[in-house]
């Protein structure tokens, strides 16, 4: 029986008193992705197998031990995704919409699910907030999208976090890196894990992602990515780093930020915070050039960035953001008597029509029963509905906050409760 009773490892059940904070975060987001030109877009859950091995890479940990991948009942090999770009590139080939009026812009709100091992606002069942931009090669790009992930943690109060620039190239001057990564790796290859053994061959460059505490003492001193750019990735990250400066976005040039997926050219970026476990990355990103064509659209220069809304929300709290009150009910009416309790409950359907959230008893508890759960809901008006109030036409409206009542008709109690409510707005 415990298995009906518990949710599967690496999930989680988001219960009302924070999915109220999930949804003011969501909206904030998406309000501000609007400002910047950002569209939202919905692809499925689940995608062929071959697009993530392509797009995502089949280097990567991802690919290579994370991704949920079955067969359905056709045969065909399906993946929950495990992330957002690809499927967006996807879409948008599928449908046209790079041969639109570019730069395209979308932005999108999704579950994600990778099989790894849980840790603090890191699931198996996660989600992401994401963002790319199609067409423009130009380090304004770059600038601009890095100003949209800073404008968001601005609007959400969000404090704390440190933005570590790098770059890696292109697969031209790449090549060169990568052999001079080997070179050094061969050298301590008895000090690395067994994965970082088989990623220097394959990507070495993953060897600077590992985690291991023993592989990043191995790693110590190799060779920098950005002393290998060609010309023009090397002034494509002086360009970013110019509109930055200008932007007055302060950064940090970390030569260690490889990212985790494939796809990455040239600029990549982490929003990081020292105050949600040792995983900090609340957002990362960088550019894509490559990922349209791989995937097998025309070349067309990219970029994107996504984070996680579980540590979003948790760096939320610790910085102290001010999430909307947590109240079931503006009003709560308390019904006496037969009488009573059918017309509260009829008034809370004309309190409803006019936008505000109204209960009523449908427990048949007394009077003071009702009293003390509309105090639980965090309503901030109580009325009771009895005989006399019925006769004179008229209820005592209460504030539950200060204390104060006044003497209000029934029929007009939408109106004053609405116009109560706008006061306290302001």
């Amino acid at each position: 029986m415990a298995v009906l009773t518990s949710a599967p490892r690496g999930t989680q059940d988001l219960l009302p008193d924070i999915s109220g904070k999930w949804r003011f975060a969501e909206e904030k987001l998406l309000e501000t992705a609007a400002l910047y030109g950002f569209r939202e877009i919905r692809t499925p859950v689940f995608e062929h197998t071959e697009l993530f091995q392509r797009g995502v890479g089949d280097t990567t940990d991802v690919v290579q031990k994370e991704m949920y991948t079955f067969q359905d009942k056709g045969g065909r090999s399906v993946t929950l995704r495990p992330e957002g770009t690809a499927g967006v590139v996807r879409a948008a080939l599928q449908h046209g919409l790079l041969g639109g009026a570019l730069p395209l812009r979308c932005c999108y709100l999704i579950p994600c699910f990778r099989y790894e091992k849980p840790q603090a606002g890191r699931l198996r069942e996660f989600h992401q907030f994401g963002a790319e931009v199609f067409g423009p090669s130009s380090p304004d790009a770059d600038a601009e999208l890095i100003a949209f992930c800073a404008a968001l943690f601005e609007r959400l109060g969000i404090t704390g976090l440190s933005l570590h620039i790098n770059s890696i190239g292109c697969p031209a001057c790449r090549r060169r890196y990568h052999e001079a990564l080997r070179a050094f790796l061969a050298e301590r290859a008895d000090r690395l894990c067994g994965t970082c053994r088989e990623r220097m061959e394959k990507n070495p460059m993953r060897v600077l992602d590992c985690k291991s505490p023993v592989c990043q003492e191995a790693v110590t001193g190799a060779p920098v990515m950005l002393d290998y750019l060609c010309e023009e990735c090397a002034g494509h990250f002086s360009g970013l780093r110019e509109r930055l400066d200008m932007l007055g976005i302060a950064y940090t040039v970390d030569p260690k930020i490889v990212r985790g997926l494939d796809y990455y050219t040239k600029t990549v970026f982490e929003f990081v915070s020292g105050a949600i476990g040792a995983q900090g990355t609340v957002l990362g990103g960088g550019r894509y050039d490559g990922l349209v064509e791989e995937l097998g659209g025309s070349p067309t220069p990219a970029l994107g960035f996504a984070m996680g809304i579980e540590r979003l929300v948790m760096q939320m709290e610790s910085s102290g953001c001010a999430f909307p009150e947590d109240r079931l009910y503006d009003i709560y009416l308390a019904g006496m008597g037969g009488a009573g309790r059918r017309e509260a409950l009829r008034l809370c359907g004309d309190l409803r029509q006019e936008g505000v959230r109204a209960g009523c008893d449908c427990m048949d508890r007394s009077v003071k029963a009702q009293m003390k759960y509309a105090d639980k809901t965090g309503a901030l008006y109580a009325a009771v509905l009895g005989e006399s109030e019925l006769e004179a036409g008229e209820c005592t409206l209460k504030s539950l906050r200060g204390g104060e009542a006044r003497t209000v008709r029934l029929e007009g109690l939408a109106d004053t409760v609405r116009t109560l409510l706008d006061e306290n707005k302001n």
